[in-house]
């Protein structure tokens, strides 16, 4: 390893328990998402940012626009640390927004507790671990003094939970940054390149509600949902069928997660509401399936008397795919991984989908990785108990300064 790679790590040592404050006091701000309300967390990231000599720009989402979207506040913050000559911009996201805890802890979920090698609460894994990985990755770059070239930004942001469009896509959106290349919050030791698409509806069945003693004067929304529900789950087989060529991809997916309907026990049910979760694997198109899947919901009503129905498009994501310079990333990122984790990550796609894509749709290479165990299961991710072991926080933070070292050093 070179003097200046063995510097870099020695810092990282050096300054570890300064890394873990850190990352306690990320996860004792909550953000639970919803309500959303995730101005109060961005503020006291900025505060601290500023200990260490960095600016971060604020930039708030309009108000009327997030409560539409249906969350309180979101600040999103950038970091620009510019070194000149002709390199390239290298960009960090992770976001702060988090699910509710829930039920089952055996440690406060905001408590950033830190037993036997573990930090315990909501986004110890997923993501605002990764604030402190990119954070003490970077600052351990600058700290060795040597000359960089072309810049570094931290996008810090708040809406991946409810898919991403105001958080790093409002920063996109509103032209207020254009990375060369962009790593972004990864949750195990793999290299995440790809990940699915996915499509959200929210399905309206209306009826007319009536005495449950009297139920022919009324008609039954929730029989007519029903339906809809068969149709959805009737055609399971078929995606089996559907196989992705994406390592670590299966088959596309559907569910209905949510229903909603009815006034009481005694009452024929006259509106039902219920709200779906379609996942397309890379090689499907996501216009042609929302128009499959529309004509599917419609199928099962049509001709049933009495009953009209909805349907709007709550979420519709974009799968990510590798374009071209992902593979440098890759590349830099699994050799220093095999260097410092002892084991080359490989490089997969995954069911899930995050905010990398929206700086894929950009043409903006990207891939995601960042502090977490060998498999996703074993942080408890979003479940109770969420947890890390500092020493994959501190791993991560070596690979990903080793990383901005090739990319930035001259």
């Amino acid at each position: 390893m070179e003097p200046n790679q063995q510097r870099l790590l020695a810092w990282i040592d050096a300054h570890f328990d300064e890394q873990v404050a850190f990352l306690q006091e990320m996860i004792r701000i909550p953000t639970d998402t919803p309500p959303g309300n995730n101005a109060p967390h961005a503020d006291a990231v900025a505060d601290r940012l500023r200990d260490y000599g960095w600016q971060a720009e604020k930039h708030a989402v309009p108000q009327e626009r997030v409560r539409d979207y249906g969350m309180q506040s979101i600040t999103n913050l950038i970091v620009r640390r510019p070194y000149g000559g002709s390199g390239p911009t290298v960009a960090l996201n992770a976001h702060g927004d988090v699910v509710p805890p829930g039920e089952g802890w055996s440690k406060p979920p905001y408590g950033g507790v830190v037993e036997d090698g573990f930090i315990y609460g909501r986004a110890a894994a997923v993501s605002k671990s990764d604030f402190a990985t990119y954070v003490f990755a970077a600052r351990a770059l600058e700290a060795l003094g040597v000359p960089l070239a072309g810049a570094l930004e931290l996008h810090f942001t708040y809406d991946e939970e409810f898919g991403g469009l105001l958080g790093p896509g409002w920063l996109l959106e509103q032209g207020l940054t254009r990375p060369d290349f962009v790593i972004a919050a990864g949750f195990a030791y793999d290299i995440v390149n790809a990940h699915n698409a996915c499509l959200q509806l929210e399905i309206t069945v209306h009826g007319k509600a009536g005495h449950g003693a009297m139920p022919e004067t009324a008609v039954d929304a929730l029989q007519a949902a029903t339906r809809i529900l068969n149709a959805i789950y009737g055609q399971l087989p078929e995606l089996k069928k559907i196989r992705s060529n994406v390592p670590g991809i299966d088959s596309p997916t559907m569910l209905v997660g949510r229903i909603d309907g009815g006034t009481n026990t005694n009452v024929v049910p006259g509106k039902v509401v219920m709200k779906m979760d379609r996942r397309m694997i890379p090689e499907e198109d996501p216009v042609l399936v929302e128009a499959q899947v529309r004509a599917l919901v419609e199928d099962a009503v049509r001709g049933v008397p009495g009953i009209r129905i909805e349907i709007r498009r709550l979420l519709l994501s974009q799968a990510l795919r590798p374009l071209p310079g992902s593979e440098q990333l890759v590349a830099s990122l699994q050799r220093h991984g095999a260097a410092v984790l002892g084991e080359t990550p490989q490089a997969k796609g995954t069911p899930l989908y995050a905010d990398a894509r929206l700086y894929g749709e950009r043409g903006i290479p990207a891939v995601l990785y960042g502090a977490g165990p060998r498999t996703v299961p074993e942080s408890n991710a979003k479940k109770a108990d969420e947890r890390l072991a500092l020493e994959d926080l501190r791993k991560a933070t070596k690979v990903v300064a080793l990383t901005l070292l090739d990319f930035l050093g001259g």
